[in-house]
């Protein structure tokens, strides 16, 4: 299953069966919604991470973004960092991950990022989020990146759930790719 395409379909089908639910949830974001995206369910699990490593490889191929890292804020996008730094080991094109904190790290070094020591300072790196709602999370990863003296240009989503994310993405001169959309995810 090697195609671009053939991988797609497959991990949107997993995407369908293992992190869409249904009902009346309240997203981070405060806003209300009749579907839930629990992008972990699918990042975890084996086939799924393989393949959402597989696609974002390709696709920061693709864009020239070139990073010399990738990474985000923790907890959603721990898998996903990983399963793309797998892969492009595999691929022969090491890209190192980090990790974003909530919180700096209370004690030590007291930093926000972990992974530092992979990645030479002043690089371009990319960040990456499970799920995007209203770009809130992400461009806090943005900003904590930035703070550490890294570059970004690039931002990868797994899910746009198209209520504004993609609009203040952007509005901060931010290239945004998601590999699926809400209408996507919940087409029948």
């Amino acid at each position: 299953m090697e195609n671009t395409e053939d991988v797609r379909r497959r991990l949107l089908k997993i995407l369908q069966e293992k992190s869409v639910e249904r009902g009346r949830f309240q997203l981070r974001s405060g806003r209300w919604s009749d579907y839930y995206v629990d992008g972990k369910q699918t990042t975890l699990d084996a086939e799924g991470s393989y393949l959402i490593g597989k696609l974002l490889y390709a696709r920061i191929g693709v864009s020239g973004a070139n990073p010399r890292g990738i990474g985000g804020v923790t907890l959603g996008a721990d898998p996903i960092v990983t399963a793309v730094s797998m892969v492009s080991y595999l691929e022969g094109s090491p890209i190192p991950a980090f990790i974003i904190r909530k919180e700096p790290k209370g004690h030590g070094t007291e930093r926000w990022i972990e992974g530092l020591k992979n990645i030479e300072p002043g690089s371009h790196v990319a960040v990456v989020e499970d799920v995007l709602t209203t770009g809130g999370t992400l461009l806090e990863g943005v900003r904590h990146t930035r703070e550490a003296g890294f570059e970004v240009s690039h931002v990868y989503t797994l899910i746009d759930r198209q209520e504004g994310g993609r609009e203040a993405i952007e509005a901060e001169s931010l290239v945004l790719d998601s590999l699926f959309t809400r209408d996507e995810l919940l087409a029948e």
